[in-house]
Parts: structure tokens; C-alpha cells; sequence
């Protein structure tokens, strides 16, 4: 069985968490897109941990862990994350790079840095990771592939044509230094060093242990607000964040992927700039943001604090929708438990009308949410392990999302802890 992790709204959502826990049934864990732009924070004996390239299966010794091609591969970050794991104690993961992964430079996060550093206060709110250059990169056909650094002749050639293009921009849009082709050879040399012992044809191998039934785990970066096509552009990331590119981003049939778990986060939560219809401010949203998540709700990569608001059930339904979601795991639930009241949005207001729609970006930066208010648990509910030991309008909280995003949610998170977790029987 093949089934996808992947977040319903802008990310956040703890999709690490949930990776972590169903990879201890599995055989295989892939990554099929993004790159180290965000991060997914897991909690478990050995530590805290937050990954961002790495699958969240490299805790588990009977797990594969493969980055596809689909993946913005920074290979410095990589190696950093490996050497960090062993030098915690987590014993070296078994890892494969797929051979048509492409390679993130450095000068992808130059470009990217400098081109926000001009839009000034237009900008798009990047993490400076290089992830829109490195990706406007290989639609344009001057990306190089993991394969490609075995062939030196390859490397010079397609080094000076990056040069040639990247240096008009450094020096007349810029006012930057220039590239030099002998460096740019030299940091490509490196990178075959350091990745040689990982690369494989990973797409070849996830076929052959998807025709031995093997159990394998795609793992999603971001949410399906930020997909570059149905998300919040143009304020989105820069590769699919949709189930449906896994298939593209590892290399396997589409219909084998027969399970979706699309992540819910309880309330909701975004780094980065776009529209945002739930969020509040205040020192209503400082108190969320400080209890949120485990150590408060700060961006794993960037450090930078989340915005936060109330439950969308308008922009879940949606991202569910999109996602093609089998089920639904409802994370960080016991945050909730300080609150009189919750309020959901269940509707959005645009020019006088009320929709439970979500529309194109230019209506929904005129949305005003239309909120339902629930009764709040006033308890604190981490260690509960059974449905039904939930209080009363915990569950009924749960059951009112359930039917707002058409989804059954079978997984709860109920604390920052691996063993923090409530299956929902049907």
C-alpha cells in the first residue's frame, strides 16, 4: 500500500509527527517534493528534532528512506542533517537520493535573497532556501541533475551557460558579485563527493517494492494552500503540494497511491505572507501562539514566529478536497483545553455574500470569516489514549469538523509526544 501524509491548509500542520508514528508500520518513506524551505518537528526518545530534508523515517532501522526527484536537493543540508543525527545517537538511517533529484546551489539562495531584498515590501515572505530560483531553474532547463555530476563534461558545459544567463541579473538587476565558473565546478565536484554513496535509480526501486507489497509512506512538505496551482498564489511555494505530485516527484504509477491522510491542524496557523482569512492579533493571538505546538508556534526552519488563528473549515474542506483525502488526522488538540469558547470559521463573507466556497486569491483577500463558537473542555487532555475518554465537548468539537470538512478524522494528536496520539474508530 502506498498512502500520502500531506497538510490540508498552509503547513504546520504536524504532518511530521504523523509520519513519524505510521513509519513504524512501514517499509519505505519518500519525500516527493519541496526542499529544506520547511521543516517538520518530531518528537521522540532520542530528542526533538526538526527535519527538512530528511524523511521522517530515519528514526526507525527497518525503514528506507528516499528523496525523489521531485525534491529541491541541497546536498550540504543533507549531509548536516545526517551528521546531526549520529551525533545525537540516532543510528545512521538507511537513505537513497533518486539519480534525477536536481541540485540546489548557493546561488539559488543568493538569487533568492537578493530578489526579495528588491521587492523590499512586496515580497513574497521567502525563507531564503533558494527555492524559487532553483526551481524556475529546471523549468527552464539550466538545473542540473544528481546524475550529472559523474560527467565533468557536463558540469563545464552547463556552468557556463549558468554563468552567462545568472550574470546579466547579478550585475544589471542585482548590483551583485559575479559568478566565476571555476567555483561553480569546484562546489559541483564537492557535492558529487558528498552524495555519491546515496544515489540510485529510486524510481525503479519504490516499483518493484510496490509490486512485492511493500508499505510505503509519501511525505508531503507545506499544505494545499500553498500549491503553486489551487493555493493562495501568487503568495505559494514553488513545486505541487498536492497527493497527486507524488507520483510525479517519485516516479510511480498514480493509481498506486490508494491512501490520502491529509493533516488538520486544530486551529490554524501559517509562516509567510498571503491571505489569511481566520487570523488574529493581539494579545489573543500571542496566548495561541505561546501555548501552540510543543515550545510555541515558530517556524522550524526560520525560527520566526507563525501567524495564527482560528479553525478554517471553508480552507480545510477545500484542501481535503484537493488533496483527495481518505481520512484526516486532527493534530495538536490539546492546545484548545485553556479556552471558555472556540470559534470556527464555518463561512466567508466577499462584498456582502456568504460562501462556504473557497474562491481565487483576489476574493479571498476580501474575505471576512463568518465564525461558529463551540464550548470549550477548560482541561487539559494530553495522556488520554481513548475516544471516549475525551471530554465531552472535546468530542463534540472533533465531530463538528468532522462534518464541516466532509473527512473522517481517525487520527488525534493529543500532545507534542510520538505516543500522544488517539485512534477514532468509524
Amino acid at each position: 500500500m502506498v498512502r500520502a501524509i500531506v497538510g490540508a491548509s498552509f503547513g504546520d500542520e504536524g504532518k511530521g509527527k504523523i509520519t513519524d508514528m505510521l513509519a513504524a508500520g512501514s517499509d519505505i518513506v519518500v519525500r516527493f517534493q519541496g526542499g529544506s524551505n520547511a521543516g517538520h518537528t518530531i518528537v521522540n526518545d532520542y530528542g526533538k528534532f526538526a527535519l527538512h530534508l530528511l524523511p521522517s523515517g530515519v528514526f526507525y532501522d527497518h525503514v528506507t528512506n528516499i528523496i525523489g526527484n521531485g525534491v529541491a536537493l541541497n546536498i550540504p543540508n543533507l549531509i548536516r542533517e545526517l551528521d546531526e543525527l549520529s551525533s545525537r545517537g540516532v543510528p545512521r538511517p538507511h537513505i537513497y537520493v533518486s539519480d534525477r533529484a536536481q541540485v540546489l546551489m548557493q546561488y539559488h539562495i543568493l538569487m533568492d535573497t537578493y530578489e526579495e531584498e528588491r521587492l523590499s515590501s512586496r515580497s513574497f515572505g521567502s525563507t531564503h532556501s533558494g527555492i524559487a530560483p532553483f526551481y524556475s531553474d529546471k523549468f527552464a532547463k539550466i538545473g542540473i541533475q544528481v546524475s550529472e555530476l559523474f560527467s565533468t563534461d557536463i558540469l563545464r558545459e552547463k556552468v557556463s551557460r549558468i554563468c552567462e544567463l545568472k550574470n546579466v541579473m547579478l550585475e544589471h538587476l542585482y548590483h551583485k558579485p559575479l559568478l566565476r565558473e571555476d567555483q561553480l565546478l569546484e562546489e559541483l565536484i564537492s557535492y558529487r563527493d558528498m552524495i555519491a554513496p546515496y544515489v540510485m535509480d529510486t524510481s525503479a526501486y519504490l516499483c518493484n517494492a510496490i509490486r512485492e507489497g511493500k508499505s510505503i509512506l509519501f511525505e508531503g512538505q507545506l499544505g494545499a494552500l500553498k500549491d503553486p496551482d489551487h493555493g493562495i498564489y501568487p503568495m505559494v511555494t514553488s513545486s505541487s503540494t498536492l497527493a497527486a505530485y507524488g507520483a510525479v516527484g517519485a516516479g510511480i504509477p498514480p493509481y498506486a497511491i490508494t491512501g490520502i491522510t491529509a493533516v488538520v491542524k486544530a486551529y490554524s496557523s501559517a509562516v509567510g505572507a498571503g491571505a489569511f482569512v481566520s487570523e488574529i492579533f493581539g494579545d489573543e493571538a500571542e496566548e495561541l501562539r505561546r501555548r501552540g505546538g510543543d515550545g510555541g508556534e515558530y517556524g522550524a526552519t526560520t525560527g520566526r514566529p507563525r501567524r495564527v488563528g482560528w479553525l478554517d473549515t471553508v480552507s480545510v474542506a477545500y484542501g481535503c478536497r484537493l488533496q483527495g483525502a481518505t481520512e484526516a488526522a486532527f493534530t495538536v488538540l490539546d492546545v484548545l483545553g485553556y479556552l471558555d469558547e472556540i470559534p470556527v470559521c464555518t463561512a466567508y463573507e466577499i462584498d456582502g455574500k456568504q460562501t462556504v466556497d473557497f474562491p481565487v486569491t483576489r476574493l479571498l483577500e476580501k474575505a471576512r470569516p463568518v465564525y461558529t463558537v463551540l464550548p470549550g473542555w477548560k482541561c487539559d487532555i494530553r495522556g488520554i489514549r481513548n475516544y471516549d475518554d475525551l471530554p465531552e465537548n472535546c468530542r463534540r468539537y472533533i465531530e463538528f469538523v468532522e462534518k464541516q470538512i466532509g473527512v473522517p478524522i481517525r487520527i488525534i494528536s493529543n500532545g507534542p509526544g510520538r505516543n500522544d496520539m488517539i485512534i477514532k474508530q468509524d
